[in-house]
């Protein structure tokens, strides 16, 4: 029989599910120029309704913007909740997107030929990546260019949250991949010349290193590190965000190089630190559309997954 707590829970998730499919239903009655003004507008207000989330956002922006007054911090977490608003609605509308011409329409691809440069090495190619702006659009920019990429992610605790996540993740010819299984499977499609995506800027329980990120020690991925020392594959960087213009920018960067010296342990903080560098970069660029109220740093040293 269900606890109270369980069914609480089941009471929720399921709420949250009609909820999300109700609003990919209005997404597309809607222009996407008044549904995105919407969806920002809903971020606002959550800004307000949901305290922790909201402290959250403002303990960690005051953590890594030490030189800003509270105001400043305050209307920047504002800024992050809108942004969030508009590319969670992003992602929503997004759903019916199936040929690159109506990716186009709201999408600006940038540096592809960094990723056809990787790929013409015969190595495979990992494609790192970070929760900033409507990250999950990437999935589909890359399945539209013909890539048929491994997902790597965390499932959602609900299954029918899930079950609509990842099929919307498969549709288009990527494959989703439950975080931490399947390892055999991922190395040998790397090595016969596949692709597959992974996020490495979140706090999970899964095999990690300290390493210096947004001027803290974090407890991070090493998954990303460890897939290209032991593959050869090569690593290349990606990141997505809503421009001024109204159009969401993806880009491909140059792949980072594979510190190799011999010392594995080494060299699977140097290449972590590497990638984390990367992702700061982007963060700091565009600041307003990452996930701040994740808890980035909540595993202290020896906690970790080693």
């Amino acid at each position: 029989m269900a606890t109270a707590k369980e069914l609480r829970r089941s009471i929720q998730y399921k709420a949250i599910y009609v909820l999300v499919r109700s609003l990919i239903f209005i997404s597309h009655c809607m222009s996407r120029k008044s549904w995105l003004w919407c969806c920002g507008k809903l971020g606002r207000l959550t800004f307000y309704l949901i305290p922790q989330t909201r402290q959250l956002t403002l303990r960690h922006l005051a953590m890594v913007y030490s030189e800003k007054s509270p105001d400043e911090i305050t209307s920047l977490a504002k800024n992050v909740f809108v942004m969030l608003g508009k590319n969670a609605g992003e992602i929503l509308r997004a759903t019916k997107v199936k040929t690159t011409s109506e990716l186009n329409k709201i999408m600006v691809t940038h540096g592809f030929e960094n990723y056809r440069a990787a790929h013409a090495k015969g190595k495979g190619v990992i494609i790192l990546t970070c929760h900033l702006g409507p990250f999950d659009l990437q999935v589909t920019n890359m399945a539209l260019h013909g890539m048929r990429p491994f997902i790597i992610g965390t499932p959602l605790k609900d299954e029918r949250l899930n079950d609509l996540l990842w099929q919307q993740r498969n549709a288009l010819g990527a494959v989703a991949v439950e975080r931490g299984k399947e390892t055999f499977k991922l190395i040998k499609a790397l090595k016969a010349g596949g692709s597959l995506a992974i996020l490495i800027d979140q706090d999970t329980k899964v095999k990690s290193r300290f390493v210096n990120f947004l001027g803290r020690p974090a407890s991070t991925p090493v998954g990303a590190a460890i897939f290209a020392m032991k593959t050869g594959a090569r690593v290349v960087p990606t990141y997505v965000y809503l421009g001024e213009d109204g159009f969401q920018h993806m880009h491909y960067l140059p792949e980072i190089e594979t510190i190799v010296t011999g010392n594995e342990e080494e060299d699977l903080i140097g290449n972590t630190q590497q990638y984390s560098n990367f992702i700061e970069e982007q963060i700091l660029k565009h600041p307003e559309q990452w996930v701040w109220m994740h808890e980035r740093w909540k595993t202290k040293p020896g906690e970790e997954i080693r």
